[in-house]
């Protein structure tokens, strides 16, 4: 299972929300790509990276930071927030981004996505996040009616790679990862899902680990990185000592 470390954008800063509220961010650095190389240093292999600003507000804000980590980082990274068009897709894999996020857009406009997924086979992920098991949009601000594994279903069937399942309630809280949900959405589907979420420490990980088979392939870490509770070098040991037993 990969291991993610999240550096979310706000005003170019690094910070972290708690369960999607803007009101409620911790800043925990003003040089993204120094968070990037502390990662990389520690020994992540892909990163996940989201534009706060450009969620809320439809169209790309932290650009330029997210140019930074590209031309300085050795490591795939994949990029969501404020991504509404296929154009904007194209400039961001233009930047040297691996994996393009759609969120909103899969939503409201999906024939966006099926275009996107159509140009860039193989590139393209929908980021699913939901407030008691419905779609929340707009950098989490709206919650429409429509159900999670509902629109899954759908951006498989659109051509996605994957799907990031978020669970809000969770987001920031360090309570740990909703594994029954996240565990549900991935035996649902065909493809694979990242769990994103809660994570605030090994165990919560470890939670997860059972449920690769089923195709939860990553998880996406935060909040735990910055405060130190969870250590990058450790859960990735954990997931390799996991690997080993198997064997």
């Amino acid at each position: 299972m990969l291991i993610l470390p999240a550096i979310d954008l706000k005003g170019g800063k690094c910070v972290r929300l708690l369960r999607g509220d803007l009101d409620q961010e911790t800043v925990y650095g003003d040089d993204p790509v120094a968070m990037g190389r502390r990662w990389v240093s520690e020994g992540a292999t892909f990163l996940h990276v989201v534009d706060l600003d450009g969620a809320v507000q439809g169209e790309p804000v932290n650009g330029a930071a997210i140019a930074g980590l590209c031309a300085s980082l050795s490591i795939p990274i994949q990029v969501g927030g404020g991504v509404r068009s296929v154009e904007r897709a194209g400039v961001l894999f233009g930047m040297g981004v691996d994996r393009v996020i759609f969120g909103t857009a899969a939503l409201e406009e999906p024939e966006i996505v099926v275009d996107a997924c159509r140009r860039f086979a193989g590139r393209i992920a929908v980021g699913i996040d939901a407030r008691g098991g419905k779609v929340a949009v707009k950098g989490w601000t709206e919650t429409s009616e429509v159900e999670a594994i509902d629109l899954a279903r759908r951006m498989q069937d659109a051509g996605a790679a994957r799907i990031i399942y978020t669970d809000i309630s969770r987001d920031g809280t360090q309570e740990g990862v909703n594994v029954e949900a996240t565990a549900a959405l991935a035996e649902a589907l065909e493809i694979p899902v990242i769990a994103s979420g809660g994570v605030g420490s090994l165990d919560h990980i470890k939670s997860l680990l059972p449920h690769e088979e089923s195709g939860i392939e990553a998880v996406i870490v935060g909040r735990a990185l910055y405060t130190g509770a969870v250590k990058l070098r450790d859960a990735i040991a954990l997931d390799n000592e996991t690997a080993d037993e198997r064997r």
